[in-house]
């Protein structure tokens, strides 16, 4: 299956928690924190501007993104979670 998703919007699939502490304590589903970063799966054509162009996103697939923590929509799809963002609500692009 695939979505696609409108204007300015970039559907994530977030990355997997951690499941150790640096000092290599195993943590329980319960305690681990909320993960943050992402890979895009699908970006959106763009926002139209008011002169009717579309602005370019600034996102594409597979880059490793940074979101705000109580950002987006959590959706499921066919068992997979994805969070769906507006491009503006990212904080930034991994870079390696």
């Amino acid at each position: 299956m695939k979505l696609r998703p409108l204007d300015d919007r970039v559907v994530i699939k977030p990355l997997e928690a951690q499941e150790k502490t640096a000092g290599g304590i195993f943590l329980p589903d319960t305690a681990r924190e909320k993960q943050q970063i992402g890979k895009v799966v699908w970006a959106g054509p763009g926002k139209v501007n008011d002169d009717g162009k579309r602005n370019a996103m600034s996102v594409k697939k597979n880059d490793e993104v940074i979101y705000g923590k109580y950002m987006g929509n959590e959706v499921e799809i066919e068992g997979e979670k994805y969070v769906i963002v507006r491009e503006s609500d990212l904080l930034g692009i991994i870079e390696k």
